[in-house]
């Protein structure tokens, strides 16, 4: 069986004498399961290659509760939940961990893999030294049962080790939740942790990409496989919901060297003249063009027809996790490093409709395809947004790598293993061959 690349190798593990290290993930970077509140068979709804959107519309839409600043899925029936198998690295490992995505090593939702293998050829041990923490993506990132779950993961990891500090590793999404709990509970912060690595993360924001996933959503997968991924518009209904979309806006207090901005042809008629214009909207104006452009937006669900328009409760939400973000200081004794992707063209402003073919109702915008202009960055997340962490860096380092793809780039090891203080102990084989790679997946936000 050793030589199937279905099934792991024999080799045995080496451990070594290490500071535990938890690792935490980005937005859409843990698996979500679908649990019957009652009684039934437990669904995989995130992430999976096959009845993908079928089962995203029934089990993980959901509407977002003022009241007690939660996203409750639609299906009442129901609960979403991540898995905390392997120490909480099962949910943050292989985002599809199906029999065929393991044969055929489909890359991209090989999540934390190839890094979870690195620390455990690096002397690791799960559940000793090495720790995973998956979240629901959908909601805050600094809402209770996430900071709860973070400060139990630390308690736990400092205990497995006999009460050594916790050196933390974030990707994307991951570090703007750090941020929130170094702000919120910083004594628990800086009695459990040593070191943080943080892994291409929008501190500012990741404009282009989010602008337009609340405008009209965002495609996991290109090519023939997005027939059998979750579609763009089912995704759209989600993050119109999420309060953790909204707080990766981009920051409008932040001075960017050049103001993002979602542009409009818009044609307008007047006393029957025709007049076709390009509209600006910066941070601050882009609000109301999101009031606008969502205006009608809605889903039918188990045939009744529920409004999604533009969430100013999210947004008032949103908006004071900023200042969450803000206020973040880094504690005296904890090392901070930051890496960055650096080498791709990243979407930064989003304009719709052209000269030729203008908007006439903004709402026309969510059912348009929009072009893009770039800037340097990993894909997804601008370099100016994650080198702007406002914090006492030991060190940031640039590395030219997509935004999931920083989670197995060599360089990117390296600059972990001389930060951690260690070296792989022996020369260690990937447990799963790789025998085909998938079309490309484009990047999430993270």
């Amino acid at each position: 069986m050793r030589f199937c690349p279905c099934f792991g190798s024999d080799e045995a593990k080496a451990i070594a004498d290490r500071d535990p290290v938890l690792l935490v993930s980005g937005m859409g970077g843990s698996i979500v399961n679908s649990k019957p509140k009652t009684f039934g068979f437990t669904t995989r709804v995130w992430v999976r290659l096959l009845l993908a959107d079928m089962e995203f519309r029934k089990k993980i839409w959901s509407l977002y509760n003022p009241k007690t600043g939660y996203c409750e899925t639609l299906d009442k029936k129901s609960k979403l939940v991540v898995p905390d198998d392997d120490h909480g690295l099962y949910a943050i490992d292989i985002l599809d961990p199906s029999w065929f995505t393991k044969c055929v090593h489909l890359t991209e939702v090989y999540h934390f893999h190839d890094m979870i293998e690195m620390l455990v050829a690096c002397g690791y041990e799960k559940g000793t030294t090495l720790f995973g923490f998956g979240y629901d993506f959908r909601q805050s990132n600094r809402i209770d049962k996430s900071m709860e779950g973070l400060k139990h993961k630390l308690e736990t990891a400092h205990k497995a080790s006999g009460g050594r500090k916790v050196n933390l590793i974030s990707h994307s999404m991951g570090g703007i939740m750090i941020s929130c709990f170094m702000s919120l509970h910083r004594d628990v912060f800086t009695k459990y942790v040593n070191k943080w690595i943080c892994l291409a993360c929008p501190f500012q924001g990741a404009p282009g990409c989010i602008n337009d996933s609340l405008l009209t959503g965002l495609e996991f997968v290109d090519g023939f496989q997005s027939y059998f991924f979750v579609k763009r518009w089912t995704m759209h209904q989600l993050l119109v919901e999420c309060p953790s979309v909204y707080e990766m806006l981009a920051n409008p207090s932040y001075e960017w060297k050049k103001q993002p901005e979602i542009l409009v042809w818009r044609k307008h008629t007047k006393d029957g003249d025709n007049n076709t214009n390009l509209e600006s909207y910066g941070p601050t104006q882009s609000i109301s063009l999101f009031e606008e452009a969502l205006r009608n937006n809605e889903l039918s669900y188990n045939g009744k027809t529920i409004r999604l328009p533009f969430n100013f409760d999210i947004l008032d939400w949103a908006i004071k996790t900023r200042q969450l973000i803000a206020n973040a200081k880094l504690p005296d004794g904890v090392s901070f490093y930051n890496i960055y992707g650096t080498s791709l063209d990243t979407p930064f402003d989003v304009c719709y409709g052209s000269e030729d073919s203008p908007i006439e109702d903004l709402s026309e915008i969510c059912h348009t395809m929009p072009l893009y202009s770039y800037v340097d960055g990993d894909g997804t997340v601008p370099a100016e947004s994650a080198k702007a962490d406002g914090l006492k860096a030991t060190e940031r380092v640039g590395v030219g790598a997509s935004h999931r793809g920083i989670l197995r780039d060599e360089t990117v090891f390296q600059h972990i293993q001389k930060w951690l203080g260690v070296e792989p102990m022996v020369s260690k084989q990937s447990k799963i061959s790789k025998v085909a790679d998938a079309h490309r997946i484009l990047p999430i936000v993270l």
